[in-house]
């Protein structure tokens, strides 16, 4: 017992005089760069984390200053620190305009902020941050190697929105809310008239037309019934093999049925 209390004690000692620990306390900013230089080259990151926390303050116009930021930047970026990293990504581009480092920072600044963006559902301010940055970054690097990587990033963010978008939309006709459902979903195909979703959403205009024809009253229901079967023609118009063929063509025929006593 005696043998591991001494053994602990000369480890705790060892450790509390490493070259590490006497880097954080010193007030040598050389010192601690040096050291958070070393530790950051062999992926201890979190070490060079703590030691780029504390001199980060007062590097700024140091002869090595860039160096230390960009290492700052990649060291949240590998831990994975998404917020912080696009943060210093940002800060860096923006201080070192002319850097060799400009591109790749620029490009991980948006790539950070795309890591952050939640699911469709909640909120989408990073998503569109990210989305901002990406498209920032294509149209200052065309040429870049990354560019297909932001473009796929980007692809994929917009979908995101979009989705969401769709999404409140449809819900008004899931809820029988079908006067605001065309609303929603024209506003959506007018602002979004490449989306991957607007087969669906045509659809959805047709079964909320549909639906509000049949309920309306003698008075309405002429007029609502034709324009039903307008969505129902931009629908096949779209796409003539539409995976809702069926229930269109339902639709359809129970429009066609009660139009004709309009024909009378």
């Amino acid at each position: 017992m005696k043998k591991i209390l001494v053994l602990w004690l000369v480890t705790v000692a060892l450790f509390s005089c490493s070259p590490y620990q006497k880097a954080l306390k010193t007030e040598d900013v050389a010192v601690k760069f040096d050291m958070a230089t070393k530790q950051y080259d062999k992926g201890k990151y979190n070490k060079a984390i703590r030691l780029f926390e504390q001199i980060a303050p007062s590097y700024r116009g140091k002869p090595q200053a860039e160096k230390m930021f960009y290492l700052f930047s990649q060291a949240y970026y590998k831990t994975e620190q998404y917020y912080l990293a696009g943060y210093q990504f940002e800060n860096f581009a923006s201080s070192y305009p002319k850097s060799e480092k400009l591109e790749e920072a620029s490009f991980l600044s948006a790539k950070c902020y795309s890591k952050l963006s939640p699911v469709y559902s909640l909120d989408q301010a990073d998503t569109f941050k990210a989305i901002n940055k990406l498209q920032a970054f294509i149209d200052d690097f065309p040429n870049s190697a990354d560019l297909a990587e932001a473009n796929a990033v980007l692809r994929i963010l917009t979908d995101k929105v979009e989705k969401k978008v769709f999404e409140n939309a449809k819900q008004y006709n899931t809820i029988s809310d079908y006067k605001s459902a065309l609303i929603a979903l024209d506003n959506f195909i007018d602002d979004y008239p490449g989306t991957k979703f607007k087969e669906d959403a045509l659809y959805y205009r047709l079964d909320s037309a549909y639906y509000l024809a049949i309920n309306s009253v003698s008075s309405k229901m002429q007029e609502r019934l034709q324009n039903a079967k307008t969505a129902y023609t931009v629908l096949l118009k779209f796409n003539e093999n539409t995976k809702y063929r069926t229930k269109a063509d339902e639709m359809l025929a129970k429009i066609e049925t009660e139009l004709q006593q309009f024909a009378k």
